[in-house]
Formats: structure tokens, sequence, C-alpha cells
């Protein structure tokens, strides 16, 4: 957009952000299993999750009117907070296609409406692989994209492979009756990221322009057996055995990444 819109009334534009992560883990015994979940629930309990949503809610610039939170059992964790518009101090829309702040920049000036976080521990009933999933949804009206919060997002996870859904939804009027589908430009979600997140993953995109439709997946380049192995360290294995574990582990981000099963 190369000018500002000129609106009648309030921007009505829904812009909401659907981040989901996968990390995955190779725990062999059903004891290094429990432990690997446990682990998990503990790093990413309620508490913890509302932490990482109040700093996105800063990233965005938004008000906390409301927060529910809750462990489960036998795992797992959900935070919700509702939020309310708060306008930005130099009153101008931050829709720049560009990367938002990392974890330990975090400025706040932003926008409205509520986020979410589910988180959803499991594991292979024999192979031993585990995984642990959250999905993270951020929905704005007004002025702000919440695209800004993905580089946070990234860096607050151990994330392997990562599918984000970004859609604008409704439509805003401009002084003159003309109605508006989206407010800013935008060609891919990548261009919100850094260039070292852009580096370590492995990236494709699915966009529909027509429909204000964009997804991005994200799988991790880089593979160190030592970062995937639970209760044990990748050098006490032997080779084949080693070699065995990587390929059940690569099959399974491979099989997210694609969203479908590899025989």
């Amino acid at each position: 957009m190369e000018t500002k819109l000129q609106l009648h009334g309030f921007n009505n534009l829904t812009k909401s952000l659907s981040f989901n992560i996968y990390d995955i883990c190779y725990a062999q015994t059903e004891e290094q299993r429990e432990a690997y979940i446990d682990y998990i629930d503990e790093m990413y309990n309620a508490e913890r999750l509302t932490q990482i949503l109040t700093d996105v809610v800063k990233i965005i610039g938004a008000n906390v009117l409301n927060i529910a939170r809750q462990d489960y059992e036998p795992h797992g964790a959900s935070v919700t907070m509702l939020i309310a518009e708060h306008e930005l101090s130099n009153g101008e829309p931050d829709n720049e296609e560009s990367p938002g702040p990392l974890p330990d920049a975090i400025v706040a000036h932003l926008d409205k409406s509520h986020v979410t976080v589910h988180t959803y521990p499991e594991s292979h009933p024999y192979e031993g692989i585990s995984t642990f999933r959250a999905d993270i949804d951020v929905s704005t009206c007004g002025l702000i994209s919440p695209l800004k919060v993905l580089n946070y997002l990234i860096h607050s996870f151990d994330s392997d492979v990562v599918t984000v859904d970004y859609r604008v939804r409704g439509f805003t009027r401009d002084v003159d009756g003309t109605k508006h589908y989206i407010d800013h430009d935008i060609n891919s979600i990548q261009n919100y990221l850094t260039e070292d997140t852009q580096n370590a993953y492995q990236m494709i995109d699915v966009n529909v322009y027509q429909e204000n439709l964009f997804h991005t997946k994200m799988m991790l380049k880089n593979f160190d057996l030592d970062n995937y192995v639970f209760g044990v360290n990748a050098s006490d294995l032997g080779h084949q055995e080693a070699q065995s574990i990587e390929d059940r582990l690569r099959r399974e981000m491979l099989e997210i990444f694609y969203s479908r099963n590899v025989e």
C-alpha cells in the first residue's frame, strides 16, 4: 500500500495468525517417554505459556482484559487471553512486511481481540518417538498484523517443524465508501522472519493471494542426534542403532512437514 488509507469509521478487518510448532524426540523406554512428557509439561506449563502470551500481547501493543489458563491431567495446558485495542503511540500501523522483534527485544505497541495456546504432548506406542505440539492463535482487529509475533514465537519454543497460516477476513471502507479487503502488502510469510530463521529452515509456501490466504511450512535443516535423544547421549549408541533412530526421527519430521504418512 503506497499511501495510508483514510477509513470511514473503525478498521473492520480481522487478521488471524495460526502457528503450530512440533518438537520431536526419541525416548526409548517407557520411563524415558514418561520423563520426556513430564519435562515438556513442566517446561510449557500454563504459567510459562501465560508469560509467552503476555509477551505476545506486548509485541502487538494490546491490553489484557482477561486470562483463562489450565494445566490438564495427565498432560497438556491451555491459555486464552481476551485483549483490548490500544492505539499506537505514533498513530501509525506497523504493517511493513519485515520481521518482528525477538524475545530479548520486546517493545510494547499495538491492537486487539484474542490470543490462545494449547499444547499436546504425545508418543508413539512402540517406536520411541515422542512429539510435542503447541498450537497458538493470534487474532487482531484494526490496524495491526499479528505476523509481527512470529519471530518471538519461533524463538520461544524448540521448533523442529513449524506451520503458519495467516488470513485477512472481512472488509473495511474508506471515506469514499470503497471496500478494502486487505490494508497492507504481503507477498510471503517468510518476509516476516529474520535471516537466521530463514537460513535455519527449509520452507515452502502455499498462498492464495486473491483470497488473502497465506501458508508457510518450515522444517529445521540441521540434524544433530544429540538434540533429539532423551535420557541418553548419542555417543553411547552403536552406529547401527543411532542410524535407525535417526531414520525414524527424520521420517517423523517429513511426515509432519508434508502432512502425509511415509511407508
